[in-house]
């Protein structure tokens, strides 16, 4: 494995991970769609945690992976254990907030994650106001600060609710991080 490669490894993980359920899932007629979240169903719950894998096609997963590459691979300058912990903490905590706040609909994709991953990086640099922190976040303003768009409902085949339930998460993660560092530095 070469130096990028390793060093990009977690998110290549997550990629992998993306396009190995959409390569089943086209192989099934996308049926895995149905295993996404359903707001308020008791069958709605298992889609919290593999919703983000799950893509409702091929255009779909295309549409996440370059934002999930960029966005994940400056989530990951913030060290390899911050990357899972942002990463999980917003697939569970949007995903809780999706299944109790959102319209009825399936629910999936990875578009939360990578709202999430946004609200996180701008989230350290305003809480961290690390130089890093602070550069990081102005290349992602520069390059996806027309994401914010998505968190209004213009589309209803968007999942507006996954992109603003993610920003809220991976911006309140960021927050509950940096305040239990802050309690247990004193």
């Amino acid at each position: 494995m070469n130096a990028v490669a390793e060093k990009l490894q977690p998110v290549l993980i997550v990629i992998g991970a993306i396009w190995a359920v959409e390569v089943v899932n086209l192989f099934t007629g996308h049926s895995l769609v149905s295993l996404g979240i359903q707001p308020r169903t008791l069958s709605g719950l298992v889609g919290i945690p593999i919703a983000p894998l799950i893509h409702g096609g091929f255009w779909h997963t295309i549409s996440n992976t370059v934002p999930m590459v960029i966005l994940g691979s400056l989530t990951l300058a913030g060290g390899r254990k911050h990357f899972w912990e942002i990463t999980l903490g917003i697939a569970v905590v949007s995903g809780v907030l999706v299944w109790l706040f959102a319209r009825d609909a399936h629910h999936v994709g990875a578009s939360g994650v990578v709202f999430g991953y946004f609200g996180a990086i701008l989230a350290r640099a305003f809480i961290e106001r690390s130089p890093i922190a602070i550069v990081i976040a102005f290349v992602t303003v520069i390059i996806y600060g027309s994401l914010i768009w998505g968190v209004l409902p213009l589309w209803s085949y968007v999942s507006f609710e996954s992109h603003l339930f993610g920003l809220v998460a991976g911006v309140f993660l960021v927050w509950l991080t940096n305040s239990a560092q802050r309690n247990s530095d004193v």
